[in-house]
């Protein structure tokens, strides 16, 4: 987690400011770093604190992170599925699915705020305001789809009619005659040889 989205920084930086190559400072200093600075996430990519690594190689005290949650906090997909209770497939899912924000990319991770994940977490998918039949309501409903639909009763009568007719071919026929597409009559007639005739 990056709290409160604080600045943070990446090991190659980090060697830069240092003053030297990338592969010295992992050979050379980041053991020692490493025990004073932890990493923001656990993983390939290590990201750190800005704030802390300034006082590291300062050789000021280390300041401690912030301890409590904060609803600009960057959680990455682990972190995000924990507050969700999925997996982080879950996570990235719902993200291409606009379930969550696409999130904010730092460093190469993918993170999402904990407000953005809270709300998901408080209002979960397909259950937005004004979605739905309201809570205790009940009463009929459609035996299948296509009920009280009119042009089911067509399908029927174009079966009937025509027995020996490959369906494609009556479904084309009759989103010629009466319009919508093929693809709906198809279902309409398939629905119409389930539905015993009245």
């Amino acid at each position: 987690m990056i709290p409160r989205n604080r600045p943070v920084i990446n090991e190659r930086d980090i060697a830069e400011r240092a003053g030297v190559p990338l592969t010295t400072w992992r050979r050379r200093d980041a053991p020692a770093f490493r025990q004073r600075v932890p990493a923001l996430f656990d993983g390939r990519v290590l990201v750190y604190d800005q704030a802390q690594v300034h006082a590291y190689l300062n050789g000021q005290p280390i300041p401690p992170l912030p301890a409590s949650p904060h609803p600009d906090d960057l959680l990455n997909d682990q972190e995000a599925a924990a507050l969700l209770g999925v997996t982080p497939g879950t996570i990235r899912a719902y993200a291409s699915q606009n379930y969550l924000p696409r999130g904010t990319t730092v460093y190469g991770l993918r993170l999402w705020t904990r407000q953005d994940i809270e709300a998901r977490r408080d209002t979960p998918p397909r259950q937005g305001q004004g979605g739905g039949r309201p809570p205790g309501k009940s009463g009929p409903t459609k035996a299948h789809a296509y009920a009280d639909d009119p042009r089911l009763r067509l399908a029927a009568q174009a079966l009937t009619a025509s027995p020996d007719t490959p369906r494609t071919r009556l479904a084309a026929a009759l989103a010629e005659q009466h319009g919508s597409s093929t693809r709906t009559w198809e279902r309409l007639l398939a629905q119409a040889a389930r539905t015993p005739a009245q």
